[in-house]
């Protein structure tokens, strides 16, 4: 199964993005024997300045027939890792071909692609920069698979 970050804005060379190249890179190595991967993210920009209305517009564009949509926000769901864990195993066992995450831009996203999401998930109560989400989306998504590998990396 294919795991998509779809994120409003570009993420310039920086620190979070050498975190989220990072996680993903492990991702992959340890999510693919267990079908799971490659994970890529997908930056959308609008050039035209149109909002949250045109940036969830262009976010749903993105998003194939199909696909699972998981949008990160504020009022969704907090799930332990080991809870993640099993959602992406669940997905990956209903032979679901991609499993997208969308994080929005600084307004938030629009209430289309909210009400296109399957699910919401939230990393808490507290608001994150957006850079800060898709690092924390991509080591969770590391630690999911951990998980299922049954490897070291999480400890509880």
């Amino acid at each position: 199964m294919r795991l998509r970050i779809l994120a409003i804005g570009r993420c310039r060379p920086s620190p979070e993005k050498d975190l989220i190249t990072e996680y993903l890179s492990r991702f992959d190595r340890t999510g693919r024997p267990l079908g799971l991967g490659p994970a890529k993210v997908q930056e959308i920009e609008d050039k035209r300045g149109g909002g949250k209305s045109a940036e969830g517009s262009l976010l749903l564009k993105a998003v194939p027939t199909g696909a699972k949509l998981i949008a990160l926000h504020e009022h969704g769901q907090t799930l332990t890792s080991p809870q993640f864990s099993e959602r992406l195993a669940y997905f990956r066992d209903t032979s679901l071909p991609e499993l997208i995450f969308v994080i929005g831009g600084a307004d938030g996203l629009s209430e289309a692609v909210l009400e296109r999401a399957n699910e919401k998930l939230s990393f808490g109560r507290m608001v994150w920069a957006h850079m800060l989400a898709r690092v924390m989306l991509a080591e969770q998504l590391y630690r999911g698979v951990s998980i299922l590998a049954g490897g070291p990396y999480h400890r509880s």
